[in-house]
């Protein structure tokens, strides 16, 4: 089973004793594991915790967790003066430069970021902790089955298409040999006859194209994390196409190479989607 980088996932609870928690979890592409949280005041210590939790179910892609906690237990709101007295400077320093005579009011200074903070009850957390886990192992698992369906999606769509190339492969072998024994009577001289051999022979990137393409079938069907060694395997079958095509001496098969390109195009851009 392969799985896409694209999910959304959501669980949400009211405990009594504790309060309402909600975690949402969205995924997208990205080259590595990349886990970004977004946490309300005073639980940020649990950051940490909830990354090792998803991170253990999903192997790649950006994830950004959204939690949002509203507890039954209160925060305690913390005034930091000396941030205040700072402001303060800060002030009297702005009106001395520029001459200013009006004072700032309170209003202006609460508004102020750092002025209020909320402290972290251990406490509370404590409480909360086996709650916000099991919302978050919820809401990994509702990701990771939508990032499961989506992924089953691409394997047909990539396999349909790796079977057109596969097909085209071999058409372009068939016409390459009808193609080299029709002009073989037209040389004059086995001089002739060898040079076109040698600057139009591409058995070897067929032969190597066809592995590439039987090669991304085979990683399809045993599944995994695949993404990396898929976009590889893509970007090798680009190679040994183009090749084919600079060596092409016939209309037929420059037409061919185009469907190749445009079937290995739509490889690429799928496979960027799995993990």
């Amino acid at each position: 089973m392969i799985e896409s980088m694209t999910g959304f996932g959501r669980a949400d609870v009211d405990a009594r004793g504790v309060g309402r928690i909600s975690v949402e979890i969205r995924s997208t592409n990205h080259k590595f594991l990349e886990t970004v949280l977004h946490m309300p005041a005073g639980f940020l210590s649990l950051e940490e915790k909830i990354k090792k939790e998803i991170e253990g179910h999903v192997s790649r892609g950006r994830i950004v967790c959204v939690v949002t906690i509203v507890a039954e237990e209160s925060h305690d709101v913390v005034i930091n003066h000396g941030v205040i007295a700072k402001y303060l400077s800060a002030v009297k320093e702005i009106k001395r430069k520029h001459r200013i005579s009006e004072d700032a009011s309170m209003n202006t200074l609460l508004r102020l970021p750092g002025v209020f903070t909320l402290s972290e009850s251990f406490g509370a957390q404590n409480k909360m902790w086996p709650c916000i886990k099991t919302m978050v192992l919820k809401a990994t698992k509702a990701l990771v089955g939508m990032r499961m369906k989506e992924g089953k999606a691409l394997a047909v769509v990539l396999k349909g298409t790796a079977q057109k190339l596969r097909s085209h492969v071999a058409a372009v072998k068939a016409r390459q040999q009808k193609v080299v024994d029709d002009r073989k009577a037209a040389f004059l001289s086995d001089e002739e006859k060898s040079s076109f051999l040698k600057s139009s022979d591409i058995a070897e990137e067929l032969d190597r194209l066809a592995y590439h393409v039987g090669n991304l079938i085979d990683k399809l069907r045993k599944g995994g994390v695949i993404g990396k060694e898929l976009d590889f395997i893509a970007q090798e079958m680009q190679r040994e196409t183009n090749t084919i095509g600079a060596k092409s001496c016939d209309a037929g098969i420059s037409g061919m190479v185009v469907e190749m390109k445009s079937f290995i195009e739509k490889i690429r851009e799928q496979v960027q989607n799995i993990e």
